[in-house]
């Protein structure tokens, strides 16, 4: 009867365990909703933006512009910035995005570069800080749904840094969101700018959606390349110089943000899909615990039946 209640026990824990996992999974599926949309609202602006600047490219020699942020300059330091979350409990999302961020390392030291890291997000900064890494700034307690100001504070850090040549370089290691089941962290080149390379091809979006009262997914449409061409005959007063400064900044500013939204949405898709997966877990396992306790309740009826029939013939003889 003892092992009975033991199992009556890991019975109930399991099932405790499921309601928790189930609620998780809830609260991230709200969540992840609200990022989406977010980063769906900002996408519009990023795209046009882009397309401004590669028009503007077409017509005029940004090569020859004075702008601080195309700056080209022998690189000599890199500024690695790694983001992950500040929870866990969402699978691999952290994981891998701090083995990218030391395979990345790893690879620009080998090379002979000077690497300093910029950590977003509590996971990040207690992995690389116990290992002793050298890490010029820390960044946590970030809004969920990450928001304007908080990018414009970082890239405005950027952006000091870059222009005062702290550092000849800055590459970003986050998590791109591609739908509710699939990420995958990815490098890209925030400092310097090039004009050449400036637009986002990727821009796969997977709406969240109901269907009677069940979660799915529907592919969506993106709205890069509709922006329309700079009309020829339009005439700048401003010089190229002066154009740059004044959009750079802001593309800087909005690439960031970009990035912080994608990882943000990528983290709260990752625990849904991981809580969910335990809520399934935890479902089937307590249907094994379930019938090993009937099985254990059978034998052990069976074995009082038994040894009251069996007193009952010895009685008898």
């Amino acid at each position: 009867m003892a092992n009975l209640k033991d199992i009556r026990d890991r019975i109930k824990s399991v099932k405790n365990t499921r309601k928790i996992t189930e609620a998780m999974r809830l609260v991230a599926a709200a969540k992840v909703r609200r990022a989406q949309e977010q980063v769906l609202r900002s996408r519009p602006f990023a795209d046009r933006l882009s397309r401004i600047l590669e028009n503007l490219q077409s017509r005029m020699r940004f090569e020859e512009a004075d702008a601080p942020l195309m700056e080209q300059r022998t690189v000599e330091t890199i500024t690695l910035v790694a983001i992950t979350g500040d929870r866990g409990l969402c699978g691999g999302y952290n994981a891998n995005i701090i083995k990218r961020t030391e395979q990345r390392f790893a690879e620009l030291k080998g090379k002979g570069f000077n690497v300093k890291l910029v950590l977003i997000g509590s996971k990040a900064i207690s992995y690389f800080t116990n290992r002793d890494y050298p890490i010029q700034a820390k960044i946590t307690g970030l809004e969920q749904v990450p928001t304007a100001d908080e990018a414009n504070t970082i890239a405005t850090d950027m952006l000091a840094e870059f222009t005062a040549a702290g550092t000849d370089r800055v590459e970003m290691v986050f998590t791109k969101f591609i739908n509710l089941v699939s990420c995958k962290p990815v490098l890209q080149t925030l400092l310097p700018l090039d004009p050449q390379d400036i637009a986002d091809p990727e821009d796969e979006i997977f709406n969240l959606t109901t269907d009677q009262g069940r979660l799915t997914v529907e592919p969506g449409t993106s709205s890069a390349n509709k922006a329309p061409k700079i009309p020829s005959d339009i005439v700048f007063e401003q010089s190229p110089d002066q154009l740059l400064n004044a959009l750079l900044p802001l593309y800087l500013q909005n690439q960031l943000l970009r990035c912080l939204q994608e990882s943000a949405a990528s983290e709260l898709a990752s625990r849904m899909t991981a809580m969910n997966n335990a809520s399934d877990n935890a479902k089937e396992l307590a249907k094994t615990l379930t019938l090993d306790y009937n099985k254990a309740r059978q034998a052990a009826i069976t074995q009082e039946i038994l040894e009251v029939v069996g007193g009952s013939a010895a009685a008898a003889g």
